[in-house]
């Protein structure tokens, strides 16, 4: 049975390890080979005279990222990664890697992302990638474990659907056989639907689709948005979960993925304490003002310079509050005493928005007028507007974006490292 990487220490008198090769260095008499599994690295120590011939012959004709199994003796070293390092007895080529690599996974010779998003299988070898997708993985099992904990349902909500989230823009139209479709902005329709069904509280974790024509570094056309929604709730009560709610993953995240942080060469997490900061609009745009040159008013949107200017500010996550009605979604809720704004929130990173959230419209005519004053056809969304004719109670939610949420926690560079195989407006393969 093969042993993991991680697990081999200079106690254990034999072990059999199964991995990639990492790297080899020939110094003649003496061959060290670094073998890679998903837990770490492994020297394995030839010499040449001291091994069966035919060890000595398949460490001479292995390439690096090849497939090996190996078996021998563990003996404890300073100079070797871990303190230790197996000197083998067998020394089996399982696939053997054709080289040049496309890629160097050893990091030595750095590559573009477009190179490293071309050949991801590769990439993904690397320990920095590697730890990127452990962590990503930690933060969804523990969005699912605390939303769980917090007595929400878990909800699957169609991804083809008849008609846009929030009206005609940013859509990816589809053939669906006689029937114009699109894919889905967001599951926002759908929970609230299920707000209606007394459910009460609902979560999804999956793809959003979003027909932007960006090009940058923190957009995708395809992305996955963790989406919540509760009855007899207000903005205040799911800004107290979603803060509760990141802060929980940064924790769990610190506590379960130390080793992957370490081998990827990222920093310990610092967990984020709560509650976070509450920022009025009004307030953002003032500071925004001061620090970009591009002016910015009442009803404007923050711009990726605005934003960068007022996280400087605010140092760290921090909500923007009470946006303008006109600028947010017709689902929004308007205050009663001053409708020009509404019970809308960003959460916010100081690098770029993380989530967006509101209390939601409950009052069916609210609902219409709101939908007519967007520009938007009440009877392009009969099926969503039905339920709040029996009986809507109060709710309110948000969405978070998966891999904008790892890539502020890690200090990634592109949004692109966050995901596997990431959509955008040139990529559609791998």
């Amino acid at each position: 049975m093969r042993t993991p990487i991680a697990k081999v220490t200079p106690g254990l008198e034999h072990a059999k390890v199964v991995g990639f090769v990492h790297e080899i260095r020939d110094l003649g008499g003496l061959t060290f080979v670094l073998l890679r599994d998903r837990t770490g690295i492994l020297q394995v120590t030839v010499p040449k005279k001291r091994v069966p011939p035919g060890v000595a012959e398949a460490v001479r004709s292995v390439s690096r990222e090849s497939v090996v199994v190996v078996s021998g003796k563990i003996a404890a070293t300073e100079k070797a990664p871990g303190g230790r390092e197996l000197v083998p007895s067998s020394f089996e080529v399982v696939s053997r890697a054709e080289s040049p690599l496309p890629l160097d996974v050893a990091e030595k010779v750095p590559a573009e992302i477009d190179t490293r998003l071309d050949v991801r299988f590769l990439d993904a070898r690397r320990p920095r990638i590697a730890a990127i997708f452990e962590v990503r993985s930690a933060v969804l099992h523990e969005v699912a474990r605390f939303l769980h904990r917090h007595e929400f349902v878990q909800i699957t909500t169609p991804k083809i659907v008849a008609a846009a989230t929030e009206g005609g823009t940013e859509l990816f139209p589809i053939a669906y056989f006689e029937k114009e479709a699109f894919l889905n902005q967001s599951p926002q329709l759908y929970k609230q639907m299920m707000m209606g069904a007394g459910f009460e509280k609902v979560f999804e974790i999956g793809p959003i689709f979003r027909a932007e024509e960006h090009n940058t570094t923190r957009h995708l056309n395809e992305a996955t948005s963790i989406d919540v929604e509760a009855s007899f709730a207000d903005q205040e009560d799911v800004m107290h979960l979603l803060e509760d709610l990141v802060s929980s993953c940064y924790g769990h995240v610190a506590a379960t993925c130390a080793d992957a942080l370490g081998r990827g060469g990222f920093e310990p997490l610092d967990v984020p304490r709560t509650p976070f900061p509450r920022l009025p609009y009004t307030e953002a745009i003032e500071i925004a003002a001061d620090g970009i040159e591009e002016p910015i008013g009442f009803g404007d949107d923050l711009s990726p310079a605005a934003e960068r200017a007022i996280g400087e500010e605010m140092g760290g996550h921090y909500f923007v509050v009470d946006w303008p009605t006109a600028i947010r979604p017709y689902y929004a809720m308007p205050y009663d005493d001053d409708p020009s704004l509404c019970r809308a929130f960003d959460l916010m990173h100081p690098r770029m928005e993380l989530s967006s959230g509101a209390q939601r419209v409950h009052d069916h005519e609210m609902l219409e007028r709101q939908l007519v004053a967007k520009g938007l056809d009440p009877a392009s969304f009969e099926f969503y507007l039905r339920p709040f004719r029996y009986g809507m109670p109060p709710h309110a939610g948000w969405g978070l974006g998966v891999e904008r949420f790892v890539m502020t926690m890690l200090g990634l560079s592109n949004v692109r490292e966050a995901v596997l195989f990431p959509r955008d407006r040139h990529r559609l393969v791998p």
